[in-house]
C-alpha cells in the first residue's frame, strides 16, 4: 500500500486516508492537486509561481494580411487557477482495505492503534487502557459526586466530635450553664421551715436569727457552736447574707462578741454535703456570700472564730438571709 506525506506536519499517511493521523489535517486538497497535475495535457500551459511558460514550437506564426485593422481585445495577463472548492467528503470506507485497530466512536471506521485522529472523520481517538492494573484502579474509583461524599464525611466527623466533647466536658458545661443562669436570675428570699442550734444563751434562741428583726439575735456560748436551717423543698442557693453582732448600730455591735469566721455546710437532696468558708468583717451590717449550689435542703453554720469575747460576753449572730432563683 503506497504512502504519502502530510503537507501540515510531514507525517507519513496512506493514500486512502482523508485526515492525517498525527495532526488531523484534511488530506483531500493535496490528493486533488496531485490528480490535476497528472491529468493535465502536456501541450497546455504550465504554471510555475506567477510566470506562464509556453513551448515556442507550438505557437503558430501569423502572416501579414492586407486587411483593415480590427480592434484587438484587451489582453489579459496569465491567471492562476483557483483553489478547488470541493465539498468535504462524507465518511466512507476504503474499498478492499482492511485495517486492524479500534473503531472510531463517531463513524465506526477502524484505525491503527497508533493514530491520534480518525482517518475518515478526524475525530480525536483516546488510547484504550486494558491492562489489569488499570482495571483494578477503576474498580476502586469513586462513583458519583465526590463532593457529596466529602460533605457527608465531614458531617459525621462533626457529630462524633460533638458527642465526644459532650461526654468529656458535660459536667463542666453544665456548671457553666447553671452559673450563667445564676447571674441572669433575680434573687428571691427563701425562709427555712425549721431552725435548731447545738447551744444557745438564754433569751437568744436560734429562731431569732431568721425572724427579720435587727434587734434580736442568736447567742452562741462559745466558738464551735452551730445553728441548723432546714427547708421544706430543695432549691438552688444563690447567696447568703449574714448580719454579725448584736445590733446594726455601732454601740450595740460592740456590746457582745461577734463571729469573724463561719463554716457553711450545705446538704443537698441526694445527701451530698459541701462546705463553704465565710469570712466576716469586724463591722455591723449585712455581709454577702455568693454560692450557686443546687438542690439544697439543709444549711449549717458553724462558728470558727469570734472577736470581742470577754468575761460575761457571748457570740451574737444577728440575722441570716438565704436567696434562691426567682
Amino acid at each position: 500500500m503506497s504512502t504519502r506525506t502530510c503537507p501540515q506536519c510531514g507525517a507519513q499517511v496512506q493514500d486512502t486516508d482523508d485526515f492525517c493521523g498525527n495532526c488531523g489535517n484534511y488530506l483531500g486538497w493535496g490528493a486533488k492537486a496531485a490528480q490535476d497535475q497528472v491529468s493535465a495535457p502536456a501541450d497546455e500551459a504550465s504554471v510555475v509561481g506567477a510566470s506562464l511558460v509556453v513551448p515556442v514550437e507550438q505557437v503558430p506564426v501569423a502572416e501579414p494580411v492586407d486587411e483593415e485593422p480590427v480592434a484587438e481585445p484587451a489582453k489579459l495577463g496569465p491567471v492562476l487557477p483557483g483553489r478547488p472548492e470541493a465539498r468535504r467528503p462524507l465518511p466512507s470506507l476504503a474499498g478492499g482495505v482492511t485495517v486492524e485497530g479500534p473503531p472510531c466512536p463517531v463513524c465506526g471506521t477502524t484505525n491503527p492503534p497508533e493514530r491520534r485522529f480518525c482517518r475518515r472523520c478526524a475525530t480525536p481517538l483516546q488510547p484504550v487502557e486494558n491492562t489489569a492494573a488499570t482495571a483494578k484502579r477503576r474498580r476502586w474509583r469513586w462513583r458519583g459526586d465526590r463532593s457529596r461524599w466529602l460533605r457527608r464525611l465531614v458531617a459525621v466527623l462533626v457529630v462524633v466530635a460533638l458527642v465526644i466533647a459532650g461526654i468529656l466536658f458535660w459536667p463542666r458545661a453544665t456548671a457553666l450553664w447553671e452559673d450563667l443562669r445564676d447571674r441572669l436570675a433575680t434573687p428571691a428570699p427563701v425562709s427555712p421551715a425549721s431552725t435548731t442550734a447545738s447551744a444557745s444563751v438564754p433569751d437568744h434562741p436560734p429562731a431569732a436569727a431568721v425572724d427579720g428583726l435587727s434587734n434580736r439575735y442568736w447567742g452562741a456560748p462559745a466558738v464551735g457552736d452551730s445553728i441548723d436551717f432546714t427547708f421544706a423543698e430543695p432549691f438552688r442557693l444563690l447567696s447568703v447574707v449574714v448580719h454579725a453582732g448584736a445590733s446594726a448600730e455601732e454601740e450595740g455591735f460592740v456590746a457582745e462578741a461577734w463571729p469573724t469566721a463561719l463554716d457553711m455546710v450545705v446538704t443537698t437532696a441526694g445527701g451530698a454535703t459541701e462546705t463553704v468558708p465565710i469570712t466576716l468583717a469586724d463591722q455591723p451590717g449585712e455581709q454577702r456570700t455568693d454560692t450557686g449550689i443546687g438542690d439544697v435542703v439543709r444549711i449549717r453554720l458553724v462558728v470558727r472564730g469570734a472577736a470581742g469575747l470577754g468575761p460575761g460576753k457571748h457570740i451574737a449572730l444577728g440575722e441570716v438571709e438565704f436567696f434562691r432563683r426567682s
